[in-house]
Parts: C-alpha cells; structure tokens; sequence
C-alpha cells in the first residue's frame, strides 16, 4: 500500500520524477563516426528524383533545362560591336535604351530651363517647383519621342533585313529615313524630309560605328 502510493506521488510530481529517473542510450542509437547529414542529404532522400514518374527516365540525376542563350543573330552582317540575338532584343533592348536616354537628356533640359526662368518673388520653393515642372515636361516629351523613334527605326530597320536577308548600313539608312518621315509626317513635306535625311544620316553613322569598333 505503501509503494502504491509513493508511485503514485512521484508520478504526480514530474519534477521529482526526472530527478530520479535514470537515462541510458543504446549503443545501437550511436551514429557512426563520418560528414555529418546536411540539409541535402536530407531532402535528396525524401525526394528521390528517380520517382517522379517511372516513364521520365530521369535516373538518378536531373538535368538543368538549356536555354540558347548564346545563339546569336544568323543575318549576314549582322556580327557587329553588340551583339543581339534577333529583332526582338534589338526592339526591346534598343527602345529601353533611347527611352531611359531621352528622359536624361530631357531631366538635364530641364533642370537648366528651371533654373535660368525669372520668377516674379525670389523664393527658394518656386524655383523648387518651376525645376520640377520644367523636368516632368521636358523629360517625358524627349523620353516619349526618343522611345518611338527607337521603336518604329527597330522595327522597319529588322522588316528590311529579312526581306534582303543581309544587315549592311544601308539598309539601315533607309530604315531611319521611313523612321523619320512618319515621325513627321502630320507636320508637312518639308519637315518630313528634314526628318528623313537626318534619321537618316543618324543611322548610317550609328551603324558604321557600330561595324568599326
């Protein structure tokens, strides 16, 4: 009765309890000496590759998916100082760039316009505020212009490569000169041609350079 209830007190008692109670390991629970098991190893195990699906034929291996990431524009002439993979970088890469490069150019216009404008009071905050303004005007409208140029000169410029099936400057020159006659088309003739002849001439440029270096 007595060892009934001196059980029953120490097993209500967790604290006395670990006290005296006696821990021992097997010596079947001791890990072999060695690398100790990674986070790797552990998820290796738990998702065996090999059973995805029985007829992938993965193996025990994965192979990483090949993208053609180095396979180059195949144009003749097309070799030049940036290299390009087709039109589509040449659109999106050579729109980005003249449109990042228009909003600096417009920013810098900007600021200086802002600056050099007489205001009526003297005060630090107008002329805050009138640099502002003139470089959210000035920097979207050269922004804007220059990410169309960019975007309709790729365009016509990659249509005339595949239809001559070769990238010279001359083809070049004529898609700067179809650029800059529909960018000022609603102006008049005059100004149509003026565009022409200097997208034109911008291009034949950008394009020898490009060749040269």
């Amino acid at each position: 009765m007595s060892s009934s209830s001196s059980d029953s007190s120490s097993t209500s008692n967790p604290s006395e309890y670990l006290r005296t109670a006696d821990f021992s390991r097997s010596e079947s629970a001791v890990t072999p000496s060695g690398d100790a098991v990674t986070a790797s190893d552990f998820l290796m195990a738990a998702y065996d590759p090999s059973k995805l699906h029985p007829l992938a034929g993965l193996g025990d291996k994965l192979d990483y998916l090949l993208l053609d990431d180095d396979k180059k524009n195949e144009i003749p002439g097309s070799g030049t100082a940036i290299p390009s993979r087709g039109w589509s970088d040449d659109l999106c890469y050579g729109t980005g760039t003249m449109y990042l490069s228009g909003l600096t150019i417009g920013g810098a216009w900007g600021v200086r316009e802002g600056a050099r404008r007489p205001l009526a009071v003297s005060n630090a905050r107008l002329r805050i505020n009138s640099i502002l303004n003139s470089v959210t005007r000035r920097g979207t409208f050269i922004g804007n212009s220059a990410g169309v140029l960019a975007l309709v000169y790729n365009g016509v410029n990659s249509s005339i490569d595949a239809f001559r099936g070769k990238h010279d400057t001359l083809g070049s020159m004529g898609a700067g000169a179809v650029t800059g006659a529909l960018f000022k088309s609603t102006a008049g003739v005059k100004p149509a041609i003026a565009a022409a002849a200097f997208m034109s001439g911008m291009a034949g440029i950008w394009s020898y350079v490009k060749k040269s270096v």
